[in-house]
Order: structure tokens, then sequence, then C-alpha cells
């Protein structure tokens, strides 16, 4: 079923070790659990010829032999080696080593053998389909050695947990659906009892279990040490149960009395918060709660938790309270927001509600707890002022970026949660806030008293719980929309959409009063302050597919305008006929936009020799002879040759005013302009009057996230929004595609969400970094 990868090995015998200690040369440290080699004949020539104990050995990826002890040296088995390269770690390696158990059952898998692989601490069951290497690429400089990697498919409900198809870097090595496989070293491998497989079943012992046994269940256990334990049964004796545990560095199994042993799913996993309780303590709690009716309040359409596995929580809804058959107990019935459940909504052929496959779990009522990812209101709380949430971050919290931005943002119930129609609000604060702090000093200014309460919110409930956990309730934002409609600027904020530009500038202009942000003008004309810049554009603008860049400065052209200043961020909406009527089919974000020929009074170069500009020619903005479309300026000497031929004759230059200390000859001619760059960060797009967002978070362009803060819903007019946040490398492709290639791209055949950030673009955020310092 496995492919061989084509690899030619050497008539060279060698021989493999493990360094067992540490040494260091005159070029190189070589670490303990270091895999080395020696060909055969050297070996033999040199233990009867050299006196001192010291092999000539070589190490990965060094070129040169090495002078080892031999007593640092401890011998391999080829196989052996093959398994231990495929450990990264040194120590890692050396610890796996020393497991001598461990590497004589993994020598003596085949495949199709049933196994359990350790993902993330997290236990999951496979079989395996291949044992072999993955690459042709050989770690030494002499000798083809390679790494011996094990290929798993996942089964059952750890089915769709992998990461491929049985293919790695497009060579297949096994077949298998997609992300049901995984390749993994040795040390991720729980071995099941050659004896019995998963298949058999034997009844616990115990009469609180009430359910059967079975190899590959997770069960939880107390310890000797008390500290209760997570793991997976991987054989069944008359009275005992052997168990590989969760997260355990070792690969000892445990033995432990079938009458101390749980179904996972029997047992709430309350009782893992403390790390250790004491025996008969946990006992005494376990009895209180299937003695009371402590629910919490709990009833239909409640928005609860439940822990399934070490790490992982489910979210769900109750859809059924009741008994079930053979079941004394209470128990709820919910439905998930992930296919993480067992069922359809019935339990053994009798239907207790509806839902979609693997959305339905049936767990005790006492298992469940209130939905963490919302604040916990008393039944008289009614969104005011005083309301203090569970998702409060008084700290200064920093945004988000490379690594840290994918880790703590991506998933389902990430971003800000939609409610509403607080869309346009949610992908606002998304874009401005999770991944850059160009605007953060709005956060920390001084403000009035009446509005200090709403800045409060904004950087305490919203900003810092968005950076620090990733997820922001839509509470929070009901919150602030509450207090901006009790300032009395809008009766309706917290029910009707409203356009991101209108919450911009009451935000920034009427509540903290910020500074505008963008300082425009035309000549003659006084300077006027801005928060965005909306694009304005003739009819007649010969454009197709427009960049950000070509928009804006046909706009500023064709309104005589200009920056009096280098903005720290730079706003800007695209041209609409409203929101349903786009003037152009897909507006090319430019990841950089110079601003340098929009500033006035700025130093500028001419196009023709790049030397300081005297004159620019606005005459000369749709001429596509000297460069496409765009400013034109000129040293005089350039401008005195374009505007003497007979098609310019009728163009007027105008002198540009250049800074005082420019105005000398001389140092004009040495002179070379500064180009003032902006870096695109944030996307607000639209589609059916829904707002969505992109928003860079590394200098990559492939790294880039989308956000919705609705992309889906759990439940009907009880349920809520579940906001979700994805990568979605693949605009790069499209942001790097040629024009005329771009031009002929079907929006509905464009990879991914990469659609939404060509074709529905509604606002493009820029930030000047070297400004966000002053500002």
């Amino acid at each position: 079923m496995g492919t061989t990868l084509n690899i030619s090995w050497p008539d060279v015998n060698y021989l493999y070790y493990i360094l067992m200690e540490g040494f260091k040369d005159l070029i190189d440290n070589f670490q303990a659990g270091n895999i080395c080699i020696m060909e055969e004949a050297e070996y033999l020539k040199t233990v009867s010829e050299s006196p001192d104990n010291k092999l000539r050995v070589y190490f990965p990826d060094t070129i040169t032999c090495r002078n080892a002890d031999v007593s640092c040296l401890q011998p391999l088995k080829t196989e052996e080696a093959g398994l231990l390269l495929a450990l990264t770690n040194d120590s890692e390696r050396l610890h796996w080593y020393l497991e001598k158990q461990q590497l004589e059952k993994a020598l003596a898998l085949k495949t199709d053998q049933e196994i359990i692989v350790d993902m993330n601490s997290q236990l999951c069951r496979g079989v395996l389909r291949y044992i072999g290497p993955i690459t042709s690429k050989s770690l030494f400089y002499r000798a083809s050695i390679f790494p011996t990697y094990f290929g798993v498919e996942l089964q059952g409900d750890d089915a769709k947990s992998g990461i491929c198809d049985g293919t790695f870097h497009g060579i297949r090595f096994f077949q298998c659906d997609h992300n049901s496989g995984i390749f993994v070293p040795f040390n991720k491998l729980r071995f099941l009892s050659a004896q019995e497989m998963p298949t058999t079943v034997i009844k616990e012992l115990s009469v609180d279990n009430m359910e059967q046994l079975k190899i590959g269940d997770k069960v939880q256990f107390f310890k000797e040490d008390n500290t209760l334990k997570f793991g997976v049964v991987v054989e069944l004796m008359e009275k005992e149960a052997v168990i590989v545990t969760d997260g355990e560095e070792s690969n000892s199994d445990l033995k432990i009395p079938l009458e101390c042993v749980m179904k996972e799913e029997m047992l709430s996993r309350d009782l893992e918060h403390d790390g250790k309780m004491d025996r008969r303590e946990a006992l005494l709690v376990q009895a209180k709660r299937k003695n009371s009716d402590e629910t919490f309040g709990l009833t239909l359409n409640s928005m609860v938790e439940v822990y399934l596995t070490e790490g992982k929580t489910a979210y769900g809804i109750i859809r059924w309270i009741g008994k079930l058959p053979g079941k004394s107990e209470t128990f709820a019935g919910l439905e998930l927001e992930d296919d993480v459940g067992i069922s359809d909504g019935s339990f053994k052929g009798q239907r207790c509600f509806s839902c979609a496959p693997r959305r339905g779990l049936f767990v005790r009522l006492q298992v469940c707890r209130p939905d963490s990812r919302f604040p916990r209101k008393s039944p008289h709380s009614d969104m005011n002022s005083s309301y203090q949430p569970d998702y409060q971050y008084n700290d200064r919290v920093p945004p988000l970026v490379n690594g840290k931005a994918s880790q703590v943002l991506l998933g389902k119930m990430k971003g800000i949660q939609g409610h509403c129609n607080s869309c346009y609000m949610d992908s606002v604060l998304f874009s401005l806030f999770s991944c850059s702090l160009v605007l953060d000093s709005m956060l920390y200014k001084s403000s009035n008293k009446k509005d200090s309460p709403i800045q409060k919110t904004l950087r305490e409930e919203i900003v810092n719980p968005l950076r620090a956990k990733g997820f922001v309730p839509s509470d929070s934002v009901m919150k602030l929309r509450t207090q901006l409609m009790e300032r009395g600027h809008s009766a309706s904020f917290t029910t009707d959409e409203k356009d991101p530009e209108e919450f911009l500038t009451l935000i920034m202009h009427h509540i903290l009063e910020v500074e505008p942000l963008l300082h425009l003008q035309q000549p003659g004309q006084k300077e006027q302050g801005a928060y965005c810049y909306q694009i304005f554009i003739e009819q007649d603008n010969g454009l197709i597919i427009p960049s950000v860049q070509q928009l804006l400065e046909h706009s500023f052209h064709s309104s005589v305008l200009k920056l009096s200043e280098v903005p720290s961020c730079l706003i800007i909406q695209m041209p609409r006929f409203g929101k349903k009527f786009k003037l152009f089919d897909k507006i090319i974000p430019s990841l950089e936009l110079d601003i340098t020929d929009l500033l006035s009074n700025n130093p500028r170069s001419c196009v023709i020799c790049g030397d300081l500009a005297d004159l620019e020619c606005t005459d000369c903005f749709k001429d596509h002879i000297f460069s496409n479309a765009g400013f034109k300026q000129f040293c005089r000497n350039c401008s005195q040759q374009v505007h003497c031929h007979p098609r310019r004759k009728d163009h007027h230059p105008t002198k540009i005013q250049l800074p005082q200390g420019l105005q000398n000859v001389c140092d004009a001619q040495r002179y070379r302009v500064h180009r003032e760059v902006l870096e695109l960060f944030a996307v607000l797009c639209i589609e059916t009057s829904h707002y969505v967002s992109f928003v860079k978070y590394g200098p990559q362009n492939q790294q880039w996230l989308f956000f919705d803060s609705m992309a889906d819903r759990h439940g009907d007019k009880d349920g809520y929004n579940i906001p979700t946040v994805i990568q979605c490398p693949e605009v790069a492709k499209y942001l790097d595609m040629p024009l005329n290639e771009l031009a002929r791209q079907n929006p509905r055949d464009m990879e991914g969400v990469a659609k939404r950030l060509f074709c529905d673009a509604y606002m493009f955020l820029y930030q000047s970094k070297r400004m966000a310092l002053y500002k």
C-alpha cells in the first residue's frame, strides 16, 4: 500500500553510535544524544592500530571526521539509528534511547497494526499504514541513512484530526481520506495489546461506572499521589486496565484496578482544576453532585460548555433534559458547535432532539457549566454602565503579530462576536487593534469625565481581551453601543447598522477628541482635518483594474489636493454608488502606498532623471509616455525638453515649493528624495450589507487573516453568532499575479476568500510606523 522512495544504498558498511556524553572540539560542540557513523573498515583498522581509545566518526551535516572518545559512544543497530534520527532534539533522542522497551516495541511494529498516536498530548486511535523514510535527503554527508517515520491512518472520532491524506511533499506513501493521515516518529506511538484488539469488550466491576469499558476508551483515574489523570485503555485484564496517560514524557504503562477507572464522559472535569485533591474529598464532591440539583440554573436553550479531553472543551446549547434508558440521573442533550459529538440527537434509537450528525452529545446535567466565553449576568442586569464583565483586562496588552497572532486569534469563537447589526463595528475594531498599535494612543489619551467610561470599555473590555484571549463577547460590544446611545449621539446605535466611517468619526472626533488623522489642503485654501478619505474619481478615468495607489493619485489630482503632513494612519474609502454599486469589479490592494508626491512643500524626484524636481505639471498627469498615469514633476532641464513637444506646449508647469534648506542650487543637486511609504495593515469589505475584514499579521504576502463576526450561528432566536478567524494565504497568489492574468480571473473561481478582498473592498487602512511613534 505504501510507496518506497528511490534510494540508492552504498556498498560501504557503516557502524552507528549514539553519543552518551557531550564533547567540544575546536570547531563544534556536540551534545549527548547525537548520532554518528563510522565505516566498518575504518573501525577495524583503528582498533588494531590506535592505542588512544578514540574513534574517527562523522556527525550529521559535517564533512570532516571528529575524534570521539570510545567511552562516550554506544553502538546502535541500523534500524535503531533510523528511529532515533527522526527525533530532532538531542536530549530527547538520548531519553528515548534509554527507553529500550519503547525502541524494541517500535522495531516490532508491522503495517495494518492498530496503534494509538500522541498528537499534542491528545491520544488518537489509528492504524499503522507505512514504516520507513519520507525524504530522500540523507542527514550524513558520507552515508545514506534516513530517519524512520510511521504513517498512521487515524480512525473513528479521530479520523479528521490528521494533516494529510497519506502524502508527504507530493509523494504518496499510503492512501487515506483527507486530513486523516499523519507521519510521526516512534516516540509519539502508544502500543495496544497484541493479544486483545479494540473490539474486545469486558464488563467493568465498578457499580458506579454502569458502562462497558473497552480498549481505546478515554478514561480518568486517580494515581497514588491523588492526582487526577487522563489516558487511554490499551489492554484489559480480569481486574485491571493497562492505561497510557495523556502528556506523560515517559511511556510506562500503568495498571489501574477497574473499580478505580471511569469513562471520561461520566465524571466532571471540575475535579481537575486544583490539580490535586484528597481522594475522599473527590468522592464526596462527586456524591454531592449526584444527589443535588446543582445545575447553575441551566434550562433548555442554555449555552453551556463541557470538558472532553485534556485541554479541549466543547460548547453547545441544551436542546433536551430528561432521563435516559437505564440511567437514574438527569441528562442533558447538547447540540454542539463543532463535529465532536457522537449522535444526531438520538440515544440508542430513541429520538430526543434533532441536530446534524456528530453535533449531538448526551452528558449528565451536573457536568454542564455555563459557557465561560459569555459574561454571566444577574437576572436584573440590563447592560448598563455599572455592569462588570468577565472579559476585562486592565493591563496594557500589545498587538498580535506573526506566530502569536495565529496562535491566539485563529479558530471559531475568535475575534469579536457579532450581534444585532454590529458587523460594521466589529470589523472596524478588529482591523484597527488586533495586529496594529497605530491608533493605540486614543485608548490612553486623557478624556473628559463623561466620555472616560466609553474609552475604558473600548480599552479594557474590547481591545485588551481581543489581544489577550483572541475573543470579545457580544455583550462587551453591546455595552459600548449602549454607552454611545446614552451619550445622545444616536438613538439607534444598539439596533441599526451604521457605516464604518460614521462610527470612526464619532468615536475619534466627538468622543475621544483625537486630532484628525489627515490634514488636507487645496491651493489658497485653509487646511482641513479628516479621519477618513473618500475616493472621488472622474467617470472617464481610463482605469480598468486599478490599484489603491492609482485611485488615490487620481482622486487627489481631480480634487487638487495635497497632504500637509505624513499621516500616522490613512483610512481610504473606495469609490461606490451606495453600498450595492461598485465602480470597479476588482481593486488591487497596494501593499505599500507611496505618498511622496501627495505631500505639499515636500521634495520630489524628477520622473525623467531622478534629480530633485523644481516643477510639477498637472497636465501631464495622464501622459503615459514617461510612466503610468500619476503625478509628473521635473527638474528644469527635463521640463524644458518635455514641454518643447508640440503636444505639450499648452501645458502649464507650476513651481514646487521646496523646503528652505533646499533653496540653494548646489544643495538641491546633491539631494536624494526620501520616499514616504505607508504599509497596508487591514481591509474592510462589504457584500450584501455585511462587513468583514482582512488583517495583515506579518511582513510576508501570505500572512493574512480573514475575520467575520457572524460567520456562523448556533441556534435560532435563542442562539448566538459564532465569530471566526481563519488564515487566508491564498491572497498572496493573486497579489503576485500579473495584471492581465488577474483581469481574466473569474471571481467565482478565486481560491478561498480572495474574491472578497479583491472584489468587495470598502475601506483600506494604511499605517506609518515611523509617524506612529510621534502621534
